[in-house]
């Protein structure tokens, strides 16, 4: 059933075509024909959605494995600053000289600095992480739809973000 006083559209114009409208150019005329759809034009297609998704999970992952280095190098740091105490309170003992003690408690303070610095890198990544697997999934939930009806329509499509998924 239509209703009367719907708008509907007569024709589709490309962003050149309408540029040409504004010089009272004549509009050409589509050939009617869908472009054939070819192998190369396939495969650019999905290299580039693929890629993309690729692309963003190795940086997800490369973050994910940032972060556990990081983990790691926090509880050797951490380790190392309880070391260096131990050893400026084996140099109390041996009476050495309270220089080389206060040294070995700088080394120690500089040793828990990195290891709460690694930490705040650490929680860093993990936000990257996230963040990139939220890209990833806002580019699935985005771009998806649209990228699978390109695929199989022998027909021009709108380009990505023109029509809403839905």
């Amino acid at each position: 059933m239509s209703d009367s006083n719907a708008i509907e559209p007569t024709a589709v114009q490309t962003g050149a075509e309408i540029e040409h409208v504004g010089d009272n150019a004549p509009v050409p005329a589509s050939g009617g024909k869908p472009d054939r759809p070819t192998w190369s034009r396939a495969i650019h297609g999905i290299l580039n959605f693929v890629t993309l998704a690729a692309r963003i999970m190795a940086l997800a992952a490369a973050a994910a494995l940032l972060k556990e280095q990081l983990h790691l190098l926090k509880a050797r740091m951490h380790n190392d600053a309880a070391r260096a105490r131990r050893l400026a309170e084996h140099l109390n003992q041996a009476g050495a000289d309270t220089r080389f003690q206060a040294q070995t408690f700088e080394v120690a303070t500089a040793f828990e600095r990195v290891a709460e610095s690694s930490g705040e890198l650490a929680q860093a990544a993990d936000d990257m992480e996230a963040n990139a697997r939220g890209v990833r999934d806002a580019h699935e939930a985005e771009y998806r739809g649209i990228y699978e009806v390109r695929q199989a329509s022998p027909y021009a499509q709108p380009l990505p973000g023109f029509s809403a998924v839905r």
